[in-house]
């Protein structure tokens, strides 16, 4: 029994032995922001800190390069930052401005190439004009937020116990407004921005590096590993349509397949284009969590009342106008990431960028449509399209029936609403109408004053 206890514990040391110098590789988790912030960056990292996650990876460094960008899609990355069980350490090789500072100051631990700069927070248009101060207040008030969640330090002078902050919350402030003022730091009037050596005397950055294999170094890492998040052929192509140039193109083919179809009645390549435009624009951000259910649905029913008034209803009134209405907002709602009816200074102008992308590109699709419409047909390419022989009366030829032209003066009553064109009946018999006094309701007596054009024009008729 003694011998076999003993066996156990030679065991037992053996494995411990072999616990105690054996080592496991540290795992790093890298991927880049190095373009324009916007949709597409945090889809990107969204996708990184997931599969770092499942890899249990040990930390996560982002290579940061960015003049800035989209400020929800900074807002929406700095959220995943400051949530994540993983450590986060960005390196800045050169740029961490505007968007890039808020994101930067987010992460646990900050590296910057000699000559790197970091702030300049400023909220701006896209022509490069500063927003009202409400933007700049919100800004303002995240820039200190984030700065503050990474908490205090604990500094013993004597008896006395002085708490500190790791990133000073003022600082962060003072990246986006001009009017503070910190002493031997930044002088009112100007935007801060640091320098590495700067932002190392400040507190904004814990190490300087040139490299990657540095900043691990700087970090104290030896034994590692590291796994660098890589775009698969399907997330470009997601990528790329969710680009918002690429979207208001899409917007675009999606309205003049619409306009060409309704100039050709019959499904054919005009319709079949629009319906291919909508699924390549709402696929990618349905998987991305950006269109919900209800958002599609929308678009859905104006297309279905677009199309009902255009082939039920004769005329174009508040079903055409409602259908068009609710396209628009389905269209523009789809881009939009978690939309809410709460007030957010952020989502009024998220929803007015989606409705102006929207709104521009119906208009440039539609200028676009109608003046190709009237090009393609006198075309000598497209010429077989068109009949061009003349068919003349005294040939025998006749385009429409002579008896509407001895409709004029009778009387009849509206088939349909007149708005102002629809249909009437006169004798028993249905005919297309245009109404010369405007809406007409149904079943109101009319009567016929004119036939040109192939049109009966009608008026009300006054008992």
């Amino acid at each position: 029994m003694f011998k076999s206890m003993k066996y156990l514990l030679v065991l037992a040391y053996i494995a411990l032995s072999f616990n105690m110098f054996s080592t496991e590789k540290v795992v790093v988790y890298k991927f880049d922001i190095k373009d324009q912030i916007d949709p597409r960056t945090s889809r990107i990292t969204l996708k990184a800190f997931a599969e770092a996650e499942r890899l249990k990876c040990d930390y996560i460094l982002i290579h940061m390069n960015t003049y800035g960008g989209m400020l929800d899609a900074a807002d929406s990355i700095r959220t995943k930052i400051l949530n994540s069980k993983i450590p986060v350490f960005v390196f800045i090789d050169n740029n961490a401005a505007s968007a890039g500072a808020l994101i930067s100051i987010a992460c646990d631990k900050i590296f910057m190439r000699k000559g790197a700069n970091i702030g300049a927070a400023t909220v701006v248009d896209q022509e490069g004009k500063v927003l009202p101060d409400k933007y700049q207040a919100y800004m303002r008030s995240m820039m200190r937020s984030t700065a503050e969640s990474h908490g205090k330090d604990t500094l013993i002078n004597g008896t006395d116990t002085i708490y500190k902050w790791k990133r000073d919350p003022m600082i962060a402030e003072a990246m986006v407004d001009m009017d503070i003022y910190i002493e031997n730091i930044i002088d009112s009037g100007k935007v801060l921005t640091f320098t590495t050596n700067e932002a190392i005397a400040n507190g904004y950055c814990e190490g300087k590096a040139e490299n990657i294999s540095e900043v691990i170094s700087e970090l104290g890492i030896k034994d590692y590993e590291i796994v660098e998040y890589k775009i698969s052929t399907l997330e470009s192509f997601i990528l790329f349509l969710i680009n918002p140039v690429v979207q208001g193109i899409i917007i675009m083919i999606i309205v003049g397949g619409i306009y060409f179809e309704i100039q050709s009645p019959g499904i054919g390549l005009p319709a079949l284009a629009a319906v291919g435009a909508a699924i390549l624009y709402f696929a990618p951000l349905y998987l991305e969590g950006l269109a919900e259910n209800w958002e599609i649905l929308i678009f859905v029913a104006g297309l279905v009342l677009v199309l009902i008034e255009i082939f039920a209803i004769p005329g174009f009134g508040v079903t055409g106008i409602s259908g068009i209405a609710l396209v628009v907002i389905g269209l523009s709602l789809s881009m939009v990431d978690d939309f809410s009816y709460e007030y957010r200074p952020l989502n009024i102008e998220i929803v007015f960028r989606a409705f102006l992308i929207v709104t521009v590109s119906t208009v440039i699709s539609l200028i676009l449509s109608i003046y190709l419409s009237s090009k393609i047909l006198t075309s000598s390419r497209f010429s077989y399209l068109a009949l061009h022989e003349v068919q003349n009366t005294s040939d025998g030829f006749i385009g429409v029936e002579m008896k509407q032209h001895e409709l004029k003066g009778k009387s009849g009553i509206a088939y349909t609403v007149l708005r102002p064109s629809g249909k009437v009946m006169i004798d028993d018999e249905t005919y297309d109408a245009i109404s010369v006094d405007g809406f007409i309701e149904k079943g109101t007596k009319i009567k016929v004053i004119k036939y040109e054009t192939g049109q009966i024009q009608v008026v009300k008729l006054i008992e």
